[in-house]
């Protein structure tokens, strides 16, 4: 199969941006009287938009409305201050985009991350690259699994779902995919495990950012 576009994830896949989503996280909690967690819990939380974020690392007793929503609002007014801390593109993504704009095919990126700074994080960590369309979570569109961004991005660039190959690291990714009919492939270096991966349907595995290339000879 020829692909002509590659669909990423962000978190987990281009950036990782796990330290400070956590730290803002815990910051809130810690405010607020509630525990922290462990970073390594954090790359089960993330991955389904900042409100379930929220609702998962509180106490199961405090999950209600008067609670949730100020700790998001919080979370999300210090996450736009410290969201470029400890990020940064995973080894080996910059090399592969650079393959990718030489290669000339179109690349573009959907996730679950508000939209407002899915946006800063390209334009602070991956600005030297054109990317076609960057979706992050809005208001109108459902978040992923649902594909209705994924179908949006293939209508705007004009290319049938079945020639893009979709990058991402969690369920969720492989399920958005699946279900717009793109060509699924799990990311080891990101926040799921293997099993995961396998299991939600990748129909491959990679190690390394640049393995992507192997799938486009």
């Amino acid at each position: 199969m020829t692909y002509k576009a590659i669909l990423f994830d962000l978190d987990g896949t281009l950036l990782d941006t796990i330290e400070d989503i956590g730290d803002a996280v815990n910051r809130i909690l810690e405010q607020n009287g509630f525990p922290a967690h462990n970073m390594d819990t954090y790359r089960r939380f993330v991955g389904d938009g900042a409100r379930n974020l929220i609702i998962r690392v509180l106490p199961e007793d405090k999950r209600i409305d008067t609670i949730i929503r100020p700790c998001l609002d919080a979370f999300l007014e210090d996450y736009g201050r410290n969201w470029n801390v400890k990020t940064a593109p995973y080894d080996g993504i910059p090399e592969l985009l650079d393959t990718l704009t030489a290669r000339r095919l179109k690349m573009a990126v959907l996730s679950n991350k508000p939209h407002e700074y899915t946006i800063k994080c390209m334009e602070g960590f991956l600005p030297d690259w054109r990317f076609d369309v960057v979706f992050g979570q809005r208001d109108d569109v459902p978040r992923k699994p649902d594909p209705a961004g994924a179908l949006e991005i293939a209508k705007q660039l004009n290319i049938p779902p079945s020639e893009f190959l979709y990058l991402g690291d969690t369920e969720i990714d492989l399920k958005t995919s699946i279900a717009a009919g793109m060509f699924p492939v799990g990311a080891l270096w990101g926040f799921r495990s293997a099993e995961e991966l396998r299991g939600s349907g990748a129909k491959v595995l990679i190690e390394k950012p640049l393995d992507v290339m192997n799938l486009l000879e």
